[in-house]
């Protein structure tokens, strides 16, 4: 079969597969009304104190719709899960880390396994970032095996993708977007995992940490592809209830114009996460627009 003829073919598959899914369990990232759930994580990097994440959730102010999930370094886990539980009127607030190793056990000198995650309370684990891949050699093939490890384990993955400026401004994003994310997935179907179980985001390296942001439509064309290139990997119907992230530098003046987006469901979001205001004033932003 020719090239225009499996293109052809898979559409089909999609869009039989979809009919199928609907209102099946393919949806179990959506809201009861069909649409999926905004989510907004927090990735504190190597940054904070034990004061810090017992004071943070008295700075949260809840965000109707969405869901907030906080990446705190592994050694303020507990003190951060406690003044969660303490905290009056704030609803639930999911817990991640920011890496994993992929064996259970082992002499791995300052990993932590999946089911030390799991067991700290932790429901996510953010895969990938730039910094890992940059400054710790995780590679796609690394990250790959990361993510099986996690879905393996009960644990969501945040799985983070991106280009370099460099990458960008030779017209090689769609090139790098998909070769990360091809590789990160691969040997996970069939059966592929429930799309609630993976969250995607896109991170432009070069606006990670520099003070620039990629435009509203920048973030949406990125994102379109990366579900498109999901359906691929999938089907329609799984990429529809998948969430996507935007990671790059956003803040509460940009989260409702980003999050006005049709692909954008949430955001990954460093520096401004150290401020619960600021996160929570991200989550509001989103809550806004999808209540429109």
């Amino acid at each position: 079969m020719d090239e225009l003829g499996e293109r052809i073919a898979r559409l089909v598959r999609q869009v039989i597969e979809e009919r199928l899914a609907v209102g099946g369990e393919l949806a179990s990232a959506s809201t009861p009304g069909g649409r999926r759930r905004p989510l907004v994580a927090a990735n504190w990097k190597m940054n904070g104190s034990r004061a810090m994440a017992e004071g943070y959730p008295s700075g949260l102010r809840p965000a109707p719709g969405v869901e907030l999930v906080l990446c705190p370094p592994l050694v303020l886990l507990p003190p951060l899960a406690a003044a969660l539980r303490a905290a009056p009127g704030l609803p639930e607030v999911g817990l991640g880390a920011q890496n994993l190793h992929f064996e259970p056990k082992g002499a791995f000198t300052g990993e932590h396994s999946p089911g030390m995650l799991r067991e700290a309370g932790c429901r996510y684990v953010i895969l990938g970032h730039s910094e890992r891949r940059a400054m710790f050699g995780d590679d796609d093939a690394l990250v790959a095996r990361k993510v099986r490890a996690a879905l393996a384990a009960g644990l969501r993955p945040i799985l983070c993708v991106g280009e370099r400026l460099e990458e960008r401004e030779s017209g090689a994003t769609f090139r790098v977007l998909r070769a990360q994310l091809t590789a990160a997935l691969a040997g996970l179907g069939p059966p592929a995992p429930a799309p609630g179980e993976l969250v995607v985001a896109y991170e432009p390296v070069w606006a990670i940490g520099t003070g620039r942001t990629a435009s509203a439509a920048q973030a949406e064309e990125a994102l379109a592809f990366l579900r498109e290139r999901l359906a691929e990997l999938f089907s329609w119907a799984w990429a529809r209830g998948a969430r996507l992230l935007y990671g790059g530098s956003a803040t509460p003046e940009n989260a409702a114009a980003l999050g006005a987006q049709p692909d954008v469901d949430g955001f990954l979001v460093g520096g401004a996460s150290l401020e619960p205001a600021k996160l929570s004033a991200m989550a509001l932003k989103l809550s806004e627009v999808r209540a429109r």
